[in-house]
């Protein structure tokens, strides 16, 4: 493992920083790669219930690939650097557990992708968001995908048509954040988003993150009967017993992610 990408755990909380200021926190392939790995370790760690991803200082959240070597084709059999991103997307957009970004700087290109791929956004209403590949002749592909399922086709055509910059505010009322803070209570919010997730049943989150992944691309009526399924299936397990039972009690729960 290289030191661009640190991983921590803090109690019930994974922390995941991407350590280029130097470079806005750009990508690399390596970089992806040790994402991939501690993701895994995250799923498999029962203790963990929550990740944190956030940029190493103010320059940039993440300012997407290091144009210097992710956009390389193919070597070998090895998968290309925008096969590597394509990969890692779909790895956090599946991640069975919660995962929020704590937005600290300007967030770009690929980075867009990075945060939408998360589920809680919070950032600093000092920092703006940009999709400006098209300023380099190449465009926000991947990224796009993420954009249709979080803001309307119109403003993300817009962000990725002229590559303005999208302040934080007006960022959180189009939806491509779930809310902008000031800078000196951005690491308190995040505390309180994570403390709320930690002591949340982790079985029903995961249930829930996975039904809902499945019911975005089904007709209503699919989806609807799709839930009623879901939600026998979530009930029935020892995490919901338990969160009646405290319920009736009187009590704060013991949930055991079972």
């Amino acid at each position: 493992m290289n030191k661009d990408l640190v991983y921590e755990v803090m109690g019930r909380t994974a922390l995941l920083t991407i350590n280029r200021e130097e470079k806005r926190n750009a990508l690399t392939q390596e970089m992806i790669s040790d994402f991939l790995e501690y993701l895994d370790r995250v799923e498999g760690d029962d203790e963990v219930r929550a990740v944190c991803l956030t940029g190493a200082g103010e320059k940039a959240f993440c300012a997407g690939a290091d144009l210097a070597g992710s956009l390389k084709g193919k070597d070998g059999n090895s998968p290309s650097g925008p096969e590597r991103y394509a990969t890692l997307l779909k790895r956090i957009s599946r991640f069975p557990k919660p995962l929020v970004a704590r937005v600290n700087g300007p967030c770009l290109a690929g980075g867009i992708g990075l945060m939408l791929s998360c589920d809680i956004v919070i950032a600093g209403n000092n920092v703006f968001f940009s999709t400006p590949e098209v300023n380099v002749g190449i465009f926000p592909m991947m990224v796009g995908a993420l954009l249709l399922q979080n803001v309307t086709r119109k403003k993300a055509m817009e962000m990725v048509l002229t590559g303005r910059r999208v302040s934080a505010l007006e960022a959180e009322n189009m939806g491509l954040i779930t809310r902008a803070v000031e800078p000196e209570r951005l690491d308190e919010e995040v505390q309180k988003t994570l403390k709320l997730l930690i002591s949340n049943s982790p079985t029903a989150i995961g249930m829930g993150k996975e039904a809902f992944r499945v019911m975005g691309g089904l007709p209503f009526d699919e989806a609807v009967d799709y839930l009623c399924q879901a939600l026998a299936r979530v009930a029935s397990t020892e995490d919901a017993k338990e969160g009646m039972k405290a319920f009736l009690e009187k009590r704060p729960p013991d949930f055991r992610g079972r």
